[in-house]
């Protein structure tokens, strides 16, 4: 009885195969393709997962809030999703702060944290040379990342050759021991459309000058919104080893135009993993083009990186989550 019961196996998958084909056939299959069950989809399209980033990852993003002010932080609905977008991220630039009150990026805090999350924030000053004026701001996670706030400061523009100069920030990630951990300056810009050309040849000035500030750091990271694509940089696309996060990608919520990306140095940053993309809250969180467009007209971008530091670590004051000098 044994030995019958393979060939009673192969009858019964060999029935089973012809009963299939004969009622059923399969399409597509020029469409098929075989991946390791642990492949991530998320990374392989650039999109994030619901979940936040890795153990031994970071994300760092950049989101231009479109006239970001009373009035948006009024309206529920709108709140809510860049609330849930920003929970994606151990870090955000933003840009368009545009509001005289002093409590536009506290209120967000306040909403970020609701739940017993760990958000706080690194603002600039108002800048530009009309009185529509803006704000640079840096939200960031505690629980993840800690900043030297005395070491953060205002590019100096003595010229006036920036509409507004970007606001530099130095970060450390928390988790590894101190002296193995990812230490990072964000550097964050926001160009003036109507000044796009000449202030992207400027860029690169603003990256060698941030890295030579005195400090060490290599890992130096311009990220916001350039109003340019990857392949209109100016004198900054001349920069050796200059590395654009999002290449060949729309940015804005229309997706039809590149504004925003993540720009940095290879060989030096190669803490970063090779992952990024947009964060479509359009679709991530059904809205309407019209829903989306009351959040902003840019969408969030973001690139990984690893905690441990693969250079020589600079050092970072701690800053306690307690601290109330902000």
């Amino acid at each position: 009885m044994a030995k019958s019961t393979p060939l009673l196996l192969l009858a019964a998958l060999m029935l089973g195969g012809w009963f299939f084909f004969r009622n059923y056939e399969i399409e597509g299959l020029d469409q098929l393709k075989v991946v390791p069950r642990r492949a991530s989809a998320s990374a392989a399209s650039g999109r994030l997962g619901r979940g936040r980033a890795a153990g031994g990852t970071i994300r760092i993003a950049t989101f231009n809030i479109q006239v970001f002010g009373v009035e948006k932080l009024d309206q529920p609905a709108v709140m809510d999703i860049i609330v849930r977008a920003i929970r994606q991220f151990d870090v955000v630039a933003i840009q368009e702060v545009r509001s005289t009150h002093q409590d536009v990026i506290p209120r967000l805090v306040t909403l970020l944290n609701a739940g017993g999350r760990q958000y706080s924030y690194v603002l600039g000053p108002r800048l530009g040379r009309t009185s529509s004026k803006e704000q640079y701001a840096f939200v960031f996670d505690e629980v993840t990342l800690e900043v030297d706030r005395a070491k953060g400061y205002t590019i100096e523009d003595p010229d006036d050759v920036l509409h507004r100069p970007p606001l530099v920030a130095c970060f450390r990630a928390r988790g590894p021991p101190p002296d193995q951990a990812f230490t990072f300056t964000l550097v964050n810009v926001h160009t003036d459309p109507d000044e796009v050309d000449d202030e992207m040849n400027r860029m690169d000035d603003v990256l060698f000058s941030v890295r030579s500030d005195g400090r060490g750091e290599d890992d130096v990271i311009l990220l916001g919104d350039f109003n340019a694509d990857d392949h209109h940089l100016g004198e900054l696309g001349r920069v050796a080893g200059l590395t654009a996060a999002i290449s060949g990608t729309d940015t804005n919520t229309r997706r039809t135009r590149q504004y925003d990306n993540l720009f940095f140095q290879l060989p030096a940053t190669s803490e970063y993993t090779g992952h990024s993309g947009v964060f479509d809250f359009l679709r991530e969180y059904n809205l309407t083009l019209e829903q989306a467009l009351q959040v902003s007209d840019h969408l969030p971008v973001w690139a990984e990186f690893s905690r441990v530091e693969s250079g020589s670590p600079t050092a970072v004051a701690v800053v306690p989550p307690a601290d109330t000098t902000r």
